[in-house]
C-alpha cells in the first residue's frame, strides 16, 4: 500500500467571490518575465475559475493517484512525481488523450513554440546550413501545484482564503486528533 498520497488544491465555494486573483498569480508563478504593463500573450492559467448562477469555485487538477490522464498518455509525458502529477511539456505530443480521459477537466491545451528539426538548405556539403523552424505546437498543460516555490501561487493569492494545499494525510491526522479530543474522555 503506498504510504503517502497525492496533495492537491481545494475550492471552497462559499468563500470564492470570483475575483480570478488566482488565475492571474498562476499565470505569473509560469512566466517569469510578466509585470503589470507588458503582457502581450493572453493569460493561461492551470487554475480556472468557473462562475455559474448559484455558484462561483476554482477547479484544477486533483493529482489522482490512479491518474487517468497519465495512463492514456501513450508516450509517458504524465508522471507522478513527488506526491503530484506532472506532465512533461517538453515531450507532450499534443494529442488531447489526457484532455479527454481527466474526469475533472482539468486539463487544457495551450499552444507552444518549439524548435523544429535541422533543415538542410542544399545538397551539396560546401553550401549546408542547418536552419531551425520554429514551429507551433500544441500540448498539454495543467496545475503543477508551483513545484518550483514554497506554496502555490493561487493559494498565496486568494484574498478571500478560498483555496487550500489538501494533504491528505496531514488531514486525516487533524481530523483524528479533533474527533479524539471530542469525545469528552
Amino acid at each position: 500500500m503506498k504510504s503517502n498520497c497525492n496533495s492537491f488544491i481545494v475550492g471552497d465555494a462559499n468563500k470564492c467571490v470570483g475575483c480570478k486573483a488566482c488565475e492571474i498569480a498562476c499565470f505569473k508563478a509560469h512566466n517569469e518575465a510578466v509585470t503589470v504593463g507588458n503582457i502581450e500573450t493572453p493569460i493561461i492559467s492551470r487554475i480556472h475559475v468557473i462562475k455559474e448562477k448559484d455558484f462561483t469555485v476554482p477547479v484544477q487538477c486533483r493529482h489522482c493517484e490512479n491518474a487517468p490522464c497519465a495512463k492514456v498518455c501513450p508516450i509517458n509525458a504524465i508522471k507522478n512525481e513527488d506526491n503530484a502529477i506532472i506532465i512533461d511539456e517538453e515531450i507532450c505530443i499534443g494529442c488531447k488523450a489526457c484532455a479527454v480521459a481527466c474526469p475533472f477537466g482539468a486539463i487544457e491545451m495551450a499552444t507552444k513554440y518549439k524548435a523544429g528539426k535541422a533543415v538542410m538548405q542544399n545538397v551539396q556539403k560546401e553550401l549546408f546550413e542547418e536552419v531551425l523552424e520554429e514551429k507551433e505546437t500544441k500540448v498539454a498543460y495543467k496545475c503543477d501545484l508551483c513545484k518550483e516555490q514554497d506554496e502555490p501561487a493561487c493559494v498565496k493569492a486568494c484574498p478571500k482564503d478560498a483555496l487550500k494545499l489538501f494533504d491528505v494525510i496531514e488531514e486525516k491526522r487533524i481530523r483524528n486528533i479533533r474527533a479524539v479530543s471530542n469525545l469528552n474522555l
